[in-house]
């Protein structure tokens, strides 16, 4: 089972989910063992396959780095916390997660866009 610790630890994603934005952005670092690599794709696809099923999904994409790095970087998009968090809590992604290697940590956190003039919209 993967490991999770906070991207920020002065607001970890158990706090986040008591918030009420809408929509949000799952943004979830992972390191992996090198050799955990296939498991932990392989994991990754048959939650992202569970998560693509409830409601409020709206999207998500798996990034690797480079140069030999064992990180991966996923976001998903989600309708609202609420509806990220139904599926963040529920047992059966509970579980799941037993289903990743255990040199697996991964580090969620969620956020909202923000509108920059000229440059981007929130």
């Amino acid at each position: 089972m993967l490991s999770i610790r906070p991207l920020d630890p002065v607001v970890p994603i158990t706090q986040q989910l008591q918030c009420t934005k809408s929509p949000v952005v799952l943004v979830n670092l992972f390191t992996v063992d090198e050799a955990d690599v296939p498991d932990l794709l392989c994991a990754w696809e048959l939650d992202a396959n569970w998560m693509k099923q409830r409601a409020g999904f709206i999207s998500t994409q798996l990034h690797q780095a480079i140069g030999g790095s064992n990180m991966f970087f996923n976001y998903a998009v989600w309708e609202s916390v609420e509806r990220f968090r139904e599926a963040f809590n529920h047992p059966d992604f509970a579980n799941a997660l037993n289903r990743y290697p255990s040199s697996t940590l991964a580090m969620p956190h969620l956020f909202t866009k923000v509108a920059v003039p000229n440059i981007c919209t929130a």
